[in-house]
């Protein structure tokens, strides 16, 4: 996939669309400072993309100028409080940032506070004392652990309906390995805990034969697969994998060892991402969870307006705790998108 030409690989980007009001004449320009945590992420790139969309749009329909500056952390938290800082430092309207260390956005918190400015942190929750520091700091995402019990439900689904093909050995109990995401990261946490436990909660037994931190890479998950199919081969039934990346990574792993789609184990990631999409057309990848990349720039670029012109979050958005913007997960397969292409 191509890069977005407005995106920076270093810094930052400054890009102008066309001041948030009802008409007449533009009266201020709307700055946004987005802080990624890492700008090669599929997933991230693709919120990104849509965040221009909608600001885009937004202005399109409410006579606004709006500036997005873009900036990429490249999973340092050193370099992205250096870019949060220089967001405060030039007078910009709302902060979001993708943070890197969900417990290092206290530092951000207090600075957005004594700045008085606005701070939306989305996709990597932030731990929640750290997020009622102040009135004006605020999350949108989903709920990590509904990730899991979706992935749960779609190893469940197929472990109901075509038994004797995912029981390979035919022992009445699922073998897997699991690919994590970053160690310690909530999402990473909770999605790997849930899509187990929801196999457990329906009386079906799973066997753990490994599992490895692959940092949400499809390189890394590359890597780990590779060596587990020369350890264990044809007893891995289930490849469980905290995100699309990574589950994309087992596929090439099991392509590289000359496996083809029906000889593959069933493998499943998160976010639902396109190069992800495909693998499920081609039936390579048995299922997803779609991470709403649309919902998440759509629910941010509402709220930044709001609070830049209202000083408070718009009635618009369901919040809950005051604080969050929560959204929802939907499992997806190759015959849940045939139906959506069918209607």
């Amino acid at each position: 996939m191509k890069r977005i030409g407005c995106l920076i690989a270093a810094l930052s980007l400054l890009m102008t669309l066309s001041a948030c009001h009802t008409g007449g004449e533009a009266e201020q320009t709307l700055r946004i400072g987005v802080a990624l945590y890492q700008q090669e992420d599929t997933f991230i790139e693709t919120v990104t993309r849509e965040l221009q969309r909608v600001a885009l749009e937004k202005e399109q329909a409410q006579n606004c100028k709006i500036n997005l500056y873009i900036t990429d952390g490249k999973e340092s938290q050193t370099s992205q409080n250096e870019q949060v800082d220089r967001f405060l430092e030039r007078g910009y309207d709302v902060i979001c940032v993708n943070i890197v260390d969900r417990t290092a956005a206290a530092v951000i918190v207090d600075k957005a506070q004594a700045a008085g400015v606005p701070v939306i942190f989305f996709n990597r929750e932030p731990v929640e004392e750290d997020l009622r520091r102040w009135k004006h700091a605020y999350y949108v995402g989903l709920p990590a652990g509904d990730a899991g019990v979706l992935q749960g439900e779609l190893v469940l689904d197929a472990w109901r309906t075509q038994r004797d093909t995912l029981d390979r050995n035919g022992d009445g109990v699922i073998q897997y390995v699991m690919l994590e995401g970053e160690p310690g990261h909530q999402d990473a946490l909770l999605r790997t805990e849930y899509c187990i436990s929801t196999l457990a909660n329906a009386g079906v037994s799973a066997e753990k034969l490994a599992s490895d931190a692959a940092n949400w890479q499809r390189g890394q998950a590359s890597v780990s697969m590779r060596q587990w199919l020369q350890e264990f081969g044809e007893n891995i039934e289930v490849v469980f994998a905290n995100n699309d990346d990574m589950a994309l990574g087992a596929i090439d792993a099991c392509a590289e060892a000359g496996l083809d789609k029906r000889s593959m184990p069933f493998i499943v990631g998160v976010d639902a991402t396109p190069p992800a999409l495909e693998a499920l057309r081609e039936g390579t990848l048995k299922g997803t969870v779609r991470n709403d990349a649309v919902g998440l720039a759509e629910s941010m670029m509402e709220l930044a307006v709001s609070l830049s012109v209202d000083g408070e979050p718009s009635q618009d958005l369901e919040l809950t705790d005051e604080r969050y913007v929560w959204l929802r997960y939907e499992a997806v397969t190759a015959e849940s998108l045939e139906d959506q292409a069918v209607s």
